[in-house]
């Protein structure tokens, strides 16, 4: 089954009894017995299982050519599911560019475990080889970064983790399923932001796991039904939709955001263009390897330098909303220092490169021209 085919068929079926099309929103906490301990079903009680969230967690694993699919009331909660699987004494690799609440849970919530983070440039394999021990348990990637679009190459690293039996997970948030298949590559888990492009209208927040391997899937559910931050049925028949449009929805997320990204590097006000696709990125010949497009996620500096720009810029905006969050159907603009990665330390963000006059956009799937002269006016 081809993936434009999966997002709207894959893992699903038909109600047996009404024949309906889409899967009914359970809204229930438990379900009838016939005598204890004997259901008259498949399902008990909705912290294990609910049949909306099964219908959206075996499409998650459908699209990501996974064995088990987890849907998660949150991206965190799904990074905090994984992060349960290991022990003081553990140490993780991960990439000096993340998310800043994965960064922030990895470092504060974290931090009393027990367990070892280290923050490298997963571009310079030698340093990551040098880094692996006995006690190296996980490697963690964001692949496009969050919000400096780095890349990471994903079957160079698979290759590495395998042969000294490390778990590769990748946050495959920003690329989604239609532009890159981790699994695929040799990842073992992928997760989600299914608040982002899955869901794809800025309406729920969500988050998922998709795991290769049938027995650790089934450890990371008994994790997510001991600790209980699953998603309930309403978000997940929402998610669930959002995932029917996802193909044609990121399709125009790349047309604009390459006629985005045009522009603003032709624009004398701007200093650097954040875009995979640009042949002048660092890692554009990864991009092209392991992408099938670059992707609605653009990240711009000014030739000024100046903050002050940037909040003007942000300030002047009329189609682009200021706001956190990405992957929705409507145009975002963000500022990392001072939202979502305002979490990171100062010096950790002006090391990694996330400087004052950084600004992020999630370039919707508007009228590409009204996108172009919403920037146009506001760095006006």
């Amino acid at each position: 089954m081809k993936f434009d085919t999966k997002v709207i068929h894959g893992g699903q079926h038909h109600d047996a009894e009404t024949g309906a099309v889409m899967p009914a929103v359970f809204q229930t906490s438990t379900y009838a017995q016939t005598t204890p301990g004997k259901p008259v079903g498949d399902y008990e009680y909705s912290r294990a299982s609910n049949p909306t969230r099964t219908a959206l967690e075996n499409a998650l694993a459908s699209i990501e050519n996974g064995s088990r699919g987890l849907a998660f009331s949150s991206g965190l909660a799904a990074t905090d599911c994984l992060l349960r699987s290991f022990k003081a004494g553990d140490e993780i690799i991960a990439m000096d560019d993340l998310y800043g609440g994965t960064y922030r849970m990895f470092t504060r919530i974290y931090k009393d475990s027990g367990i070892k983070f280290h923050f490298i440039d997963m571009n310079d394999l030698d340093g990551f080889r040098a880094l692996i021990n006995e006690n190296t348990k996980m490697v963690w990637v964001e692949t496009p970064t969050n919000p400096l679009m780095k890349l990471a190459d994903i079957k160079a690293i698979s290759e590495i983790t395998k042969a000294h039996n490390i778990l590769f997970a990748v946050d495959n948030t920003f690329a989604t399923p239609y532009l890159q298949k981790p699994l695929d590559l040799g990842a073992d888990v992928v997760m989600h932001s299914a608040t982002k492009y899955l869901g794809g209208h800025s309406d729920v927040i969500a988050g998922a796991l998709v795991i290769k391997d049938e027995k650790l899937g089934e450890q990371l559910h008994f994790q997510q039904f001991a600790t209980g931050a699953t998603l309930g049925p309403m978000d997940s028949f929402l998610v669930l939709r959002g995932i029917k449009t996802l193909s044609l929805r990121v399709q125009r997320h790349c047309e604009n955001g390459k006629k985005v990204v045009e522009f603003l590097s032709n624009h004398p006000k701007i200093k650097t263009v954040y875009y995979p696709g640009l042949e002048s990125h660092p890692y554009h010949e990864v991009a092209k390897k392991q992408m099938k497009d670059f992707g609605g996620m653009v990240t711009f500096t000014f030739a000024s330098g100046k903050k002050e720009d940037a909040i003007s810029f942000l300030e002047k905006l009329k189609v682009f909303t200021l706001a956190e969050s990405l992957g929705g159907v409507e145009s975002l603009a963000n500022h990392p220092a001072l939202m979502t990665h305002a979490s990171i330390p100062e010096d950790k963000r002006k090391e990694i490169g996330i400087t004052d006059d950084l600004v992020r956009l999630s370039v919707g799937i508007e009228d590409a021209e009204d996108l172009i002269e919403d920037i146009r006016q506001a760095l006006g």
